[in-house]
């Protein structure tokens, strides 16, 4: 499985490398502040990364009202569960 997995790297690694080198002409991008030229390559891999970790950060803030509610409800089930403590509190001392 491992040697499976280095293979799959390589092979991703050398995919990425091949793309930039076939994508090398050099394009100008306007960010309103500062204008920048790198090869297209870089720009659509660039491209790729911003919105995989925008994805990613809207999938898991979808499931977080999921995950207050099943929390919420894992507190009321524990607490409607537990017995009443037979330990004295600050007023009855």
């Amino acid at each position: 499985m491992r040697l499976i997995l280095i293979v799959l790297i390589l092979f991703v690694i050398a995919c990425g490398a091949l793309f930039g080198a076939l994508n090398g002409v050099r394009i100008p991008l306007d960010f309103y502040f500062v204008r920048v030229t790198i090869p297209t390559g870089v720009a659509l891999l660039g491209a790729l990364l911003v919105g995989w970790l925008l994805g990613g950060i809207v999938a898991w803030l979808g499931q977080m009202p999921r995950m207050r509610r099943e929390r919420r409800a894992a507190r009321r089930s524990h607490a409607g569960a537990a017995p009443p403590s037979s330990a004295p509190t600050h007023g009855d001392a």
